[in-house]
């Protein structure tokens, strides 16, 4: 158990990118398991600034079989969720007591991939918001979309952008659910490994600068001070003392009389 905190920002290190490129040139495309094994790298990024929003709670490898975790952990690898519409595996989730968190990456590897598959991936993005969502409505829901960006060029760019627009930004568990409280574009450079600066825009909800500010703010609006978030946990209780500050413990509510 622990206090909610702030989420820092995803920051994905330019040096691991770059690596991933140099295997990108070769072919200027990834293979399937190599964009699998990619896509975790923003995993791995996702679910440790999750877990420093909860309180530091521990990050833990999830049992494909086992619908809830063994314990008050974010979970990183295949998070099974049933929901209103499938099953649906996600790469972070974050459930105590039930869906309160769950994300994906999608990579889009080459020219051809991201011509031929960008309106089923938005499609896709909408139905695992749905499916989450219609048995979930209080559950937030993000997406990142990363792709070489020698791939992402002419009119597919802006087509692809103003889709994406359409699906970030629920704020409210009675918006549509078919859209997601936080979305990134990703664009990577493979030569140098930097993510592209200038699209989407700076001021975009699309940045991933933006992805842990819109996640804080649903995730913390929707479970700020419910359980497991009424307490601090040790960590936090002694960074108080240290500070001086106050620890506040939330009553223990007495149980009520059985009648017998």
């Amino acid at each position: 158990m622990a206090l909610l905190e702030e989420m820092p920002r995803i920051k994905v290190d330019p040096e691991d990118l770059r690596s991933w490129g140099k295997k990108w040139l070769v072919n200027q495309a990834f293979s399937k398991k190599e964009g699998m094994d990619f896509g975790e790298v923003f995993d791995k990024q996702v679910g440790t600034a999750l877990a420093a929003m909860l309180g530091g709670v521990e990050v833990i490898t999830p049992s494909a079989s086992e619908l809830l975790p063994k314990s008050d952990a974010v979970e990183v690898g295949a998070v099974r969720v049933i929901g209103g519409i499938r099953p649906q595996n996600y790469d972070v989730g974050y459930r105590p007591d039930g869906a309160r968190f769950v994300f994906d990456s999608k990579t889009l590897n080459d020219t051809r991939s991201v011509g031929k598959n960008f309106q089923n991936m938005v499609n896709d993005l909408g139905t695992e918001a749905t499916t989450v969502h219609i048995r979930f409505p209080f559950a937030v829901v993000g997406f990142m979309v990363v792709i070489p960006s020698p791939c992402f060029t002419g009119t597919i760019r802006s087509r692809f952008t103003r889709m994406l627009d359409r699906l970030v930004g629920r704020d409210s568990p009675i918006d549509v659910p078919h859209k997601a409280e936080a979305v990134s574009l990703v664009l990577w450079d493979p030569n140098t490994g930097m993510i592209d600066a200038h699209w989407p825009n700076p001021d975009s909800l699309l940045r991933i600068e933006r992805f842990s500010g819109q996640v804080q703010k649903q995730y913390h609006e929707r479970y700020d001070g419910m359980a497991p978030h009424d307490r601090p946990s040790a960590a936090q209780k002694k960074a108080l003392q240290a500070a001086g500050e106050e620890v506040l413990e939330p009553e223990e509510s007495e149980k009520e009389d059985s009648g017998n």
